[in-house]
Parts: C-alpha cells; structure tokens; sequence
C-alpha cells in the first residue's frame, strides 16, 4: 500500500510540474477614471515571447473595442525603462469581466531586483474613448512613490471607429 501511495504522489508530482507556465507577475497602476479594472496582470512565456494575460471588468454601459497600455520595467532606484507601448483589439460587454490573453509576443528580460509596472492610457467603445492626459508623466511619478500625482482622464467621442451596420 505504501509503494502504491508513492507512486501515485509521484505521478500527481510530475503532472503539476508539466502544467507550471512560466510567468512573471506585473504590477498594475489603476486610473481609477477610465471605464476598465484591470487584475490579475502577468506575462506568460510562450515560444515567441511573453503574452499579457489579465482579467478586464468593464466598469460603464458602453461595450469596450480597444485599449492601450504602457508597459515599464522599474530597476531598484525606481527609474523606468518602456518595454512597450501596444494598442490591443477586444470585445468587452458593458458590465463584463473576462480573463483575457493578448495574442502579441512581448521581448522583455528582467534582471534581480527589477519589476514590470503596467497601466492603461487609453480605452475605446464605439462611441467614445478615454484617453489619459500626460500618461507618462503620471506612471513616473507613481513608480518613484509620488501617489499623490492623479491621472487625469477625458472622455470624447469616437470619431474613427463607426457602429456595426452603420453606412
């Protein structure tokens, strides 16, 4: 009975390491304004590179087509390094979260003591988009520990993406 129980926990063992995914977990700086939450934010290792893979809660009454987020990497003396800078395509329901994994490789190496900080500058519907003003300069600020520094958004009409139908 015990040879069976060790080989038993040895399979469970080896089965848990065969479905560990490589991740890096990335530190998401929230703009409180704009109609999306974002959590559970982590790159994945895949063949190609890192995929960012989050959960999304759209947080307004309008289905949400895009985004656009910053991706830093902060060394231990707070100075940030922009990885990348991507406009990604989704389709979210007013009042829906959904686990999402975007599907454009990310480069990215970290060194000891290094971390990857995260935030939106931008988010479209059909109808308007909320754009952060001066985006940059607020993640400096709250990677150097200035919280005090408040994004601020506007929200305008969409004047480039058009309803599904419309002519």
């Amino acid at each position: 009975m015990f040879l069976i129980s060790l080989i038993f926990a040895g399979i469970l063992t080896t089965a848990g390491q065969e479905a560990s995914v490589q991740q890096i977990s990335v530190e998401v700086f929230q703009v409180l304004d704009l109609p999306v939450t974002i959590t559970e934010t982590a790159l994945v290792k895949t063949k190609d590179g890192y995929l960012l893979k989050c959960s999304l809660t759209n947080n307004s009454e309008f289905p949400l087509i895009g985004l656009r987020y910053s991706l830093v990497v902060a060394d231990s003396m707070n100075t940030a390094n922009i990885v990348v800078v991507r406009d990604e395509s989704l389709k979210l329901a007013e009042s829906q979260t959904k686990a999402i994994t975007f599907k454009t490789p990310i480069k990215v190496k970290l060194k000891t003591g290094e971390r990857l900080v995260l935030m939106l500058d931008e988010v479209g519907s059909v109808d308007y988009t909320w754009r952060v003003i001066k985006a940059k300069e607020a993640l400096g600020a709250y990677i150097n520990g200035d919280y005090s520094v408040v994004p601020r958004v506007v929200r305008m009409s969409n004047q480039v993406d058009t309803r599904p139908g419309a002519s």
